[in-house]
């Protein structure tokens, strides 16, 4: 079968038979380019998903094979999300299902799960921040319980929404004070010492951190290595005074603004719960419907 998940900024496609991952492809699309002004996916960003699952096509074969597709806050948000996934079925053949918050943050856990035991990280109790392009993900799990929260804030919304230094300043406020609410809701349990972190902003940091650039990036060696405070501050520090080609070839073109908004998310993360370092996850959402296929999760 073929997963695919279509977030505000990229999609991702990855192939799975229930034993084993097969052949992969992503691509940016910014499904939510202009959504905080206009409340609808525009033309030209329906245009690039279109063309990303054609491209994906040259990559995977998706003759025979079953297809679940998968879309987020972009999409859930827009006022003509309905009329795109019927223009994207119309034009490609794939049916996107747009899921909510509870079940993206359901997905991803079990995604994260599966791949910190393939790792023999054997951790029973974390939190788990997955910051997507339009809504942010933060899961509290402990022997099986769980206590999770979607906040609909994520890198490409907040970029489009800051005109300026001082309005980001007070958006990542918000953001942080939103997580410290959740943190801080955790009455009568024990605060984990753990964070894993999902996502691209916090993949591309460990990357950076690694020597990786985009072009070249390798996920096995991304999953379960350790990312801490020191490494978000420094990498902003540095990205931000490279010249724009030198850091489009680690992050991608289109992608700085994004990501150094981003990786100040990530800072606000450390800060909200205190912690001082995380385990980096490149598992998210496309794996977990793959998971999901073949054993039924309760949604």
């Amino acid at each position: 079968m073929i997963a695919i998940d279509l977030g505000s900024n990229t999609i991702r496609f990855i192939e799975y038979d229930g034993i084993q991952w097969g052949k992969s492809y992503e691509k940016i699309v910014r499904a939510a380019e202009l959504l905080q002004a206009t409340n609808k996916i525009c033309e030209n960003a329906v245009l690039r998903i279109l063309s990303a699952i054609e491209e994906a096509k040259s990559h995977i074969d998706f003759v025979g094979q079953k297809v679940v597709a998968v879309t987020t806050a972009a999409l859930r948000t827009a006022s003509n999300g309905k009329e795109v996934i019927a223009r994207i079925q119309q034009d490609s053949g794939i049916q996107f299902t747009i899921i909510n918050g509870q079940q993206e943050a359901a997905l991803t856990l079990l995604a994260v799960q599966n791949r910190l035991y393939q790792l023999h990280i054997h951790n029973n109790h974390f939190v788990l921040a997955d910051i997507g392009g339009g809504s942010t993900e933060l899961i509290y799990y402990e022997d099986k319980e769980t206590k999770l929260i979607s906040l609909p804030i994520g890198i490409v919304t907040m970029s489009e929404k800051a005109m300026d230094t001082i309005m980001l300043r007070s958006l990542l406020d918000d953001f942080e004070e939103q997580v410290s609410l959740f943190y801080g809701s955790l009455e009568g349990k024990e605060k984990p010492i753990t964070l894993v972190l999902t996502s691209g902003t916090p993949t591309t940091i460990a990357a950076y951190r690694m020597g990786m650039d985009y072009s070249n990036y390798n996920a096995e060696k991304i999953n379960g290595s350790i990312l801490t405070l020191e490494d978000c501050i420094q990498t902003y520090t540095e990205l931000m005074e490279m010249e724009e080609s030198v850091r489009s070839q680690y992050v991608g073109v289109g992608r700085e603004l994004l990501i150094a908004t981003g990786i100040l998310m990530v800072e606000s993360l450390f800060k909200s719960t205190r912690l001082e370092e995380a385990i980096i996850v490149d598992d998210g959402l496309r794996e977990g419907v793959a998971l999901d296929y073949f054993n039924p999760i309760s949604l």
